[in-house]
């Protein structure tokens, strides 16, 4: 139990990933299972894991937060200068690629699915909860109407400039609360991280509605 602790330590410290650090959050359960006793395996491993990973209670966010946050605006805004994770070069992002479109465009669907608008809408109703989550703690998504944004097949100029609207509102928002050091449990850090996720995913099914969404091609590839 004391090698697997000293192993945890070291690769946190090494490799600063949110990989090990969320490792190290069970490894008081692991010395347990193995029938060790927490604090002597620990020992002097025990204060630099608690302020990393807050005594296995939660993880700070500090060490990555501003990643995700630099991502999540990637994604969401564009690529600041020559490059960046996801999108390729010159890519404006989620809101501008909306702003292409109109309310006609945007009540477009694939096949028979969500249109775009309902996309959009149900984005920006996540990040509202993911907000609510970050201002007042506790958990917003236990009441979620996620069916609602579903229901959305045509919308006019008006309901297509609230909705685009309201997103960038609550992008800024979430993008700033990505970025601010707090906290979390694995729960809390799995909404954050899959955040980002969940709106590349969301770009990725707009642009395979509409054209017009879509972002510059790699100028180094055909693609």
């Amino acid at each position: 139990a004391l090698g697997l602790a000293r192993m945890m330590h070291d690769s946190a410290q090494a490799m600063g990933s949110v990989r090990h650090m969320a490792a190290a959050l069970n490894l008081q359960a692991i010395i347990h299972a193995m029938g060790g006793d927490h604090a002597a395996a620990i020992g002097p491993y025990e204060e630099p894991l608690r302020s990393r990973v807050g005594y296995f209670g939660g993880m700070n966010t500090e060490p990555f937060g501003h990643t995700l946050a630099r991502i999540f605006a990637e994604l969401s805004t564009g690529i600041p200068g020559a490059g960046g994770f996801v999108l390729n070069q010159g890519d404006e992002g989620l809101l501008a690629a909306l702003d292409k479109l109109g309310p006609a465009e945007a009540s477009r669907n694939t096949q028979g699915g969500a249109t775009i608008a309902a996309h959009a809408e149900h984005l920006r109703y996540g990040l509202s909860l993911m907000n609510a989550w970050a201002a007042q703690g506790g958990n917003p998504f236990a009441h979620a109407r996620w069916y609602q944004a579903w229901r959305i097949t045509t919308v006019d100029a008006g309901q297509w400039l609230a909705i685009r609207s309201g997103l960038r509102h609550e992008i800024d928002y979430w993008r700033t609360a990505l970025g601010t050091p707090r906290t979390v449990n694995d729960l809390e850090l799995g909404g954050m991280i899959g955040s980002v996720a969940h709106l590349a995913y969301h770009l990725g099914a707009i642009r395979q509605i509409h054209a017009d969404a879509r972002g510059p091609k790699d100028p180094t590839t055909d693609h």
